[in-house]
């Protein structure tokens, strides 16, 4: 299982560091964990188009996770060569109301040549294209999810989140978690910082921590992270 950081910033406009998302390559899928802006040419950056994305996952509906999914969908339709095989979409509470008002704004991004799957997936497990996927709900907006991916190997991506307790099961020894720490020192509600989430990240103990969707008051932080801790970085790949 592959990772690839796509963007670890958040909507405040930024040159290095773009909005939330990220690709898991396994052996036989290609899963797109939330769809910020600009994401389909950072894509193409990694040598990806979106015919080779197997399934969309969406941990919440804000612009700064979804602002590129209509294009995403647009460019399905009327790429260089139309989608054919078959996309799973699942998020949380409101998906299909979500998507079916994407539709009325953007009526060219229904599928024409594909098969479409909406699935709204809460506090469950399913197998997706060959993978375990569970979620559960975390403490931001009410569709919000965090995502584990399963294969050999596991991957967890928080989304936006406060202090969750449903997190710390989701993540128990998971081998990376991709967790939002908006803030080094500063507390937020709806975010965390680095105290918070050390507090669970002591509980669940992740091989491996990978901090995302900062803001900018890090540029400026005078601390040192230690393991398990990572500072994501636009373009960052590696194995899980």
């Amino acid at each position: 299982m592959k990772l690839l950081v796509l963007g670890t910033g958040t909507a405040i406009p930024s040159i290095e560091r773009g909005s939330s998302a990220y690709l898991v390559v396994t052996r036989g899928a290609k899963v797109l964990v939330d769809v910020g802006p600009a994401v389909v040419r950072r894509l193409l950056e990694k040598g990806y188009e979106v015919n080779d994305v197997d399934v969309i996952i969406l941990t919440h509906f804000h612009v700064d996770h979804t602002a590129d999914l209509s294009t995403f969908f647009f460019a399905c339709n009327y790429g260089r060569v139309p989608r054919t095989k078959p996309l799973t979409l699942i998020g949380g509470k409101g998906l299909t109301r979500f998507y079916r008002g994407l539709r009325a704004v953007y009526p060219w991004i229904a599928p024409k040549t594909y098969d479409l799957t909406v699935l709204r997936l809460v506090n469950d497990s399913r197998k997706v294209a060959g993978l375990t996927v569970t979620t559960v709900p975390v403490k931001h907006n009410p569709e919000s999810i965090a995502v584990r991916l399963e294969e050999k190997s596991s991957v967890t991506f928080s989304g936006d989140t406060d202090v969750s307790p449903n997190l710390v099961r989701l993540a128990d020894k998971t081998d990376t978690l991709v967790v939002e720490c908006a803030f080094p020192e500063r507390k937020v509600k709806g975010h965390l910082n680095l105290a918070a989430l050390d507090r669970m990240v002591q509980k669940a103990q992740p091989r491996r921590v990978i901090l995302t969707h900062l803001y900018p008051d890090w540029d400026d932080w005078p601390g040192v992270l230690h393991a398990p801790y990572l500072l994501g970085e636009d373009g960052m790949e590696m194995e899980v």
